[in-house]
């Protein structure tokens, strides 16, 4: 699949998620952007942003399978991974599998269910499968978990822990609508919400085929450095209690490869690193608690750590480029 096709595919499922939610194109593109790279998306807001209509979205724009599961404090693991139930016809126990047996699955307030029920998720997010009485049992591809949480309302929850954050690729907010885009919104849903005449633009195959070919995507040394640089900050900060793992070093390295892709590009560019870095890593680091003290963000963190860090200039990654892209010519 060449990239110029992955940008026609890219900007068909952006415009048919459009049509559901309004004026959230930069969320949007990184939703797609962690569904490229096969990760998981953590969606922290309010109620009644469109968090579980974005998810609902790109179901049904990549005709995916879609289930959902609502946290709550009696949710059992066995209520997601499925149950094994005797069939007295056959004289065997057979498995009955859960809602995580769908291409994309949401989790909506991942942190009123308990943690017992959380880590039930763990195996899936990571490994894409599950183990029932001893086997592994594959999950569907493409496969992607939104969770949703509330980051202002605390009572009957239990906060992820750093371990399971991880565990997402990117952290994502929608924010409210400027009035305009408000106004759209209600002329949208007078008669019926525009959920239900969404109709696929891609099939499942393709997102498969471009999940394969982001990883192609060129990342020039003095950018991979640059990233680097980013990611050992954050373990330095003197506002941080934790920095970033190397997961999520990796999680950016991949996510720029897949922002280029979605451009139509083969090759990253810094402003793609910028653009992605505190989605990536936001949700990855700790923060001391005298910063929380003085209202400090994990977003306002990482977004002084890149205005200190140099930007690798454009002649300084042209170079590779240039040279890469006439050994191509060469080898044709």
């Amino acid at each position: 699949m060449e990239f110029g096709e992955i940008q026609v595919y890219s900007e068909k499922m952006i415009a048919n998620i459009e049509k559901v939610i309004v004026g959230k194109r930069a969320v949007i593109e990184k939703a797609l952007v962690a569904l490229f790279c096969k990760g998981h998306i953590l969606l922290e807001d309010v109620p009644g942003l469109g968090k579980t209509m974005l998810a609902r979205s790109i179901a049904k724009s990549i005709d995916g399978t879609f289930r959902r599961i609502q946290g709550t404090p009696d949710l059992l693991p066995a209520d997601i991974i499925g149950v094994s139930i005797f069939n007295p016809s056959t004289k065997k126990f057979e498995f009955r599998p859960g809602p995580v047996f769908a291409q994309l699955v949401l989790v909506d307030e991942i942190n009123r269910a308990t943690p017992k029920t959380q880590s039930a998720l763990l195996e899936a997010m990571g490994e894409t499968q599950i183990s029932v009485e001893g086997m592994g049992i594959k999950l569907p591809q493409p496969f992607v978990v939104f969770a949703t949480q509330n980051p202002i309302e605390f009572e009957g929850t239990f906060p992820l822990p750093e371990a399971q954050m991880d565990r997402f690729f990117v952290s994502l907010s929608i924010g409210y609508p400027d009035q305009q885009e408000e106004e759209e919104i209600i002329l949208r849903q007078q008669t019926r919400h525009p959920i239900e005449s969404l109709t696929p633009v891609v099939t499942p195959d393709i997102v498969l085929a471009i999940q394969q070919q982001v990883s192609s995507v060129h990342v020039d040394n003095t950018l991979r450095s640059y990233i680097m640089k980013i990611i050992l900050a954050t373990r330095t900060d003197s506002n941080l209690m934790l920095g970033s793992s190397p997961r999520g070093s990796i999680s950016l390295y991949k996510a720029v490869q897949a922002f280029a892709a979605l451009n139509g590009r083969d090759y990253v560019i810094p402003e793609d690193i910028k653009s992605l870095a505190v989605p990536v890593l936001k949700h990855r680091i700790i923060l001391k608690s005298e910063s929380k003290l003085k209202n400090l963000k994990p977003e306002s963190v990482i977004e002084r750590i890149l205005s200190t860090i140099p930007v690798p200039m454009e002649e300084e990654t042209q170079g590779t480029v240039d040279a890469k892209q006439s050994m191509e010519m060469r080898n044709q």
